[in-house]
C-alpha cells in the first residue's frame, strides 16, 4: 500500500485561498450537510464525443441508455465502468460532458462504458419507488425512480453486462469500475458484492462513511436537493439493505476479494482552475467532508491489514469536475495493468 502526494507551485493569493478553504470547512459543518454528498458544484462544460455510441438495454427500469467509446486498438477484454454523481443527467454521463477522460481511456486501449442517468440513486438496487407518504415530493413526483424501483445495482452487474457480451464481446469479467462522489461509494459496493465482474474499482471524493453520525441525514437532505429523492424508499434506516451500501462496513469483502483499489480526495485547497466564487467556497468544504470520509475508509482499512489500495490525496481540489478529471489521469496507468 502506498500514499500518493501531489504538489503544485505557490499561488500568489495564496494566504486569501487558506481563509476560504477555512471558510469552506466551516460551511460544510454549518450549512444543510446534506449539501456535501450532493455531487458536483461547479457547472459542466457541455462536450460529445463523436466515437462514442449509445447503447440501449432493457431493464427492470425499462430501456436504459449507455454510452460506449471503443478502444482504439479496438479490443473486446479491456472495460471499464464510469460511473456519475448524484446529479447525473439523463443526457449524457458527466465524464462525457464535462472531461477528456473517457477518450484518454480509449487510447489506452480501455473500452468505456457510461451508464446514462441515476439522479441519487447511489446505483443501487432501492426498497421501493422514491415517494412521500405515499406520492412525490411536491414538485418532484415526477422523473426517473420516482413511478418505478430503482434497480441500478441488477442493471449494472446482469442486464448491461450480458448485453455488452452478448451484442459486443466484451468481456464479462476483470472489468473496472470508477466514479466521483455517490459514483464512487457504489463502485466499491459493486466489486465488494460482484468480484466475478469487477477486478478494479476507483473512488474519487466518495463517502465512503455512509453509517457514521449524521450521514444517513445529509444523504437525506443531498437527495431532497438532487431531484426530490427520499433515502428511505432507497433503504430503511441502519438495516442490512443500508449497511450492505457502506464500504466502511464492507470493507472486509474488497480485502478478500483482492480487488485493486484506487481511493483518492484532493484537500479542499482550490487550484489555479477555481475561480473565486461561491461555488468555489462551497466546493472547498465539500471536499474536505469527503477527506474526511476517505481517511476513516484508509484507517478502516488499515486496521484489517489491506495491500491492495493505492491512496492518493492531492494538495489541491475542490468538489468539481477538474479535480475528478485530474484524479481519474492519474488512475489510468495503474486501471491499465489491473483489468482484462
Amino acid at each position: 500500500m502506498r500514499t500518493l502526494r501531489w504538489k503544485r507551485g505557490p499561488v500568489e493569493t495564496r494566504g486569501s485561498w487558506a481563509k476560504r478553504w477555512a471558510a469552506g470547512v466551516s460551511l460544510a459543518l454549518l450549512v444543510p450537510i446534506g449539501t456535501v454528498v450532493a455531487g458536483t458544484t461547479a457547472p459542466a462544460s457541455a462536450g460529445f464525443h463523436p466515437g462514442a455510441f449509445d447503447f440501449w438495454v432493457d431493464s427492470g427500469m425499462g430501456p436504459i441508455k449507455t454510452r460506449i467509446l471503443r478502444a482504439a486498438d479496438g479490443n473486446t477484454q479491456r472495460v471499464v465502468y464510469a460511473l456519475d454523481g448524484m446529479r447525473a443527467p439523463e443526457s449524457l454521463s458527466g465524464w462525457e460532458e464535462a472531461t477528456d477522460v473517457p477518450n484518454a481511456l480509449a487510447a489506452a486501449n480501455i473500452n468505456v462504458v457510461m451508464p446514462v442517468g441515476g439522479m441519487s440513486s447511489f446505483y443501487a438496487d432501492w426498497n421501493s419507488p422514491s415517494e412521500f407518504f405515499g406520492a412525490g415530493a411536491t414538485g418532484s413526483a415526477a422523473g426517473p425512480g420516482k413511478s418505478y424501483r430503482y434497480q441500478w445495482e441488477t442493471f449494472l452487474t446482469v442486464d448491461l453486462r450480458n448485453a455488452l457480451a452478448d451484442r459486443l464481446g466484451f468481456r464479462r469479467d476483470r472489468n473496472g469500475v470508477f466514479g466521483l462522489s455517490m459514483g464512487g461509494s457504489a463502485a466499491l459496493t459493486l466489486a465488494a458484492y460482484h468480484p466475478d465482474q469487477f477486478s478494479y474499482a476507483g473512488a474519487f471524493s466518495g463517502y465512503l462513511n455512509i453509517s457514521a453520525p449524521g450521514m444517513r441525514e445529509a444523504i437525506r437532505l443531498a437527495m431532497l436537493d438532487a431531484g426530490g429523492y427520499n433515502v428511505d424508499s432507497m433503504a430503511p434506516p441502519w438495516g442490512p439493505q443500508w449497511l450492505r451500501m457502506d464500504p466502511f462496513v464492507f470493507a472486509p469483502n474488497l480485502i478478500g476479494n483482492n480487488t485493486r483499489l484506487w481511493i483518492g480526495a484532493a484537500s479542499g485547497l482550490p487550484t489555479g482552475q477555481d475561480r473565486p466564487s461561491m461555488d468555489t467556497v462551497n466546493g472547498m468544504g465539500l471536499e474536505a467532508m469527503a477527506l474526511a470520509n476517505t481517511r476513516a475508509f484508509e484507517v478502516r482499512m488499515a486496521t484489517l491489514g489491506a495491500r491492495n489500495v493505492t491512496y492518493s490525496y492531492p494538495a489541491y481540489g475542490i468538489h468539481a469536475w477538474n479535480t475528478w478529471g485530474a484524479e481519474a489521469f492519474r488512475m489510468i496507468p495503474d486501471l491499465s495493468a489491473n483489468i482484462g
